[in-house]
């Protein structure tokens, strides 16, 4: 009798964590995440996400490796069939003298250009923003997770906060039944 409750509450907590935009998937190995952008969650529902490469300089990928990205009101246009990714801060390297690039550059994201017509065409529905979620290494390359976003109203934020406070509390409860 008690399993089945206790089954039925793990199956509860899956099913909020999925609803949260977290994957059941184990995550790769290869992957080691250099930055993420929280208050995109917090600011938007996700709808899709997509992967994609980033242009950048020698100086600016050791400092993604000391993990020093700043990605909160980072956003992605595209502009003359090119996407472009703005306001993602990526500090100067301390030993890179000359070679360091402008913080807040625009970069390039290296996509193809059905992609990138397939992502303007979803973007150019009334409510949707394409937001860098998180930056990543797989392998040596750079990567970054592109999220296809709605924007969130005010009672949708306190929605989803009083759904993460229930979440704890049912891990609590269940922590505390576990001793």
């Amino acid at each position: 009798m008690q399993n089945a409750n206790y089954d039925v509450i793990i199956d509860c907590v899956r099913m909020f964590n999925v609803e949260r935009g977290e994957k059941m998937a184990v995550k790769n190995e290869n992957q080691k995440i250099a930055a993420q952008n929280k208050k995109a969650f917090h600011d938007y529902f996700v709808q899709d996400t997509y992967e994609a490469g980033i242009e950048l300089s020698g100086t600016e990928v050791k400092s993604i490796r000391a993990g020093t990205v700043n990605m909160k009101d980072s956003f992605c246009k595209v502009e003359n069939g090119e996407m472009i990714m703005y306001g993602v801060h990526i500090s100067p390297y301390e030993k890179g003298n000359i070679f360091n690039k402008n913080p807040l550059r625009e970069r390039k994201l290296l996509l193809h250009k059905k992609e990138i017509m397939k992502l303007f065409g979803l973007c150019g529905k009334e409510g949707y923003a394409l937001v860098p979620l998180k930056m990543y290494f797989s392998g040596s390359k750079v990567k970054v997770e592109l999220g296809l976003c709605k924007g969130k109203k005010n009672y949708d934020k306190r929605e989803t906060e009083a759904k993460k406070q229930a979440g704890r509390d049912i891990e609590r409860a269940l922590k505390e039944r576990m001793r």
